[in-house]
């Protein structure tokens, strides 16, 4: 893994790297963002830098990972010695037995690299009794080891804990950086990997998650009911036109979830006409690959009827969740919007 690969995030990147170069880098750090922007990834970057055999400079990165050495390669398959990873268990949490065995391991020198880096993934996993142990070594680490604590909570986290690391903020990504990830890593098309960016938040995770729906017939069935109401006033109509957004599915929780990710599609895009209403100045668009037609529709939904529609559509969403009927909360935000 190297920085030059990770999509986004190009001022952390730039100041971790020029860290690294001049030996300034923290040794406890903590990075705290959404889920699925990339935070894993770039501990990973900052493990196989530090621990590079062949490291070069490459555009505005002061120093970077080849990819190529047999370290790096150890790295990105995780087993090189001197890289630890923990991850939470199959109950949900990180227990303070491997925390201590982890600690007792960064005290000696490292095995093979030239620096130990710790990775705790989703470090908010930790219970209680294992922060603290930690708290000792976060503040005064081993002089040949880093610890790189990656959270999406970090606020649950002690404030001791935080206290002790130097915090790296990540924000979501761009909706065209998810679609590259998608695109180049995952294999998606460009269609399906744009649809699926829409309504991902600007998070490739979430993005993934959905891959066994078919989020772009979703964004289809969104943009379709978006033009039958844009000017149909007749209620009885509106219902007729909700079965866009309970889809095919009938049995089981798949209804659910069809018209969960047809919700999702439908509030990006109403988004985007909310957007088109402001004008000028206003974030790129989620859906900038249908602009032509969103701009088509925004004669009919101008800024206040996006936005009450917008809120209508997470209202629906909300409900969902709470396990209202799918074909009762399709009916209801049809009618809404």
């Amino acid at each position: 893994m190297t920085f030059r690969g990770l999509v986004g995030h190009k001022r952390l990147l730039t100041l971790l790297t020029h860290a690294i170069a001049r030996g300034t880098l923290p040794p406890s750090l903590l990075l705290a963002g959404p889920r699925g922007v990339g935070k894993r990834r770039v501990a990973t970057a900052i493990a196989a830098t530090l621990n590079c055999i062949h490291t070069r400079k490459i555009d505005r990165l002061e120093v970077d990972a080849c990819g190529e050495c047999p370290s790096c390669r150890r790295i990105a398959r995780g087993v090189h010695p001197d890289v630890i990873v923990l991850e939470p268990s199959d109950t949900g949490t990180i227990k303070i037995e491997p925390v201590r065995d982890v600690i007792d391991r960064a005290n000696y020198r490292p095995f093979e690299g030239r620096r130990r880096v710790v990775i705790v993934d989703e470090a908010d996993a930790l219970v209680t009794q294992a922060q603290n142990a930690l708290l000792k070594t976060l503040e005064e680490p081993p002089s040949a080891s880093v610890f790189v604590l990656v959270s999406s909570m970090a606020d649950t986290l002690l404030p001791t804990v935080r206290s002790r690391c130097r915090p790296l903020r990540f924000g979501e990504l761009a909706s065209a950086e998810v679609v590259e990830v998608l695109v180049r890593d995952h294999q998606y098309s460009e269609s399906d990997a744009r649809a699926a960016a829409a309504e991902a938040g600007g998070s490739v995770g979430l993005a993934l998650e959905s891959r066994g729906l078919d989020v772009g017939e979703a964004r289809e069935a969104a943009q379709r009911l978006l033009h039958q109401t844009a000017r149909m006033p007749d209620p009885a109509r509106r219902i007729v036109a909700a079965q866009e957004l309970v889809g095919k599915a009938t049995t089981g929780n798949r209804d659910r979830e069809y018209l969960g990710i047809r919700l999702r599609a439908l509030a990006s895009l109403l988004r985007d006409l909310g957007l088109l209403a402001v004008g000028a100045g206003t974030p790129p668009l989620a859906n900038a690959d249908l602009e032509a037609d969103l701009r088509g529709l925004s004669s009919a939904f101008d800024r206040e009827r996006a936005t009450r529609a917008f809120a209508a559509v997470d209202e629906a969403i909300a409900a969902l969740e709470r396990n209202a009927g799918p074909k009762v909360v399709a009916d209801w935000v049809v009618l809404q919007i």
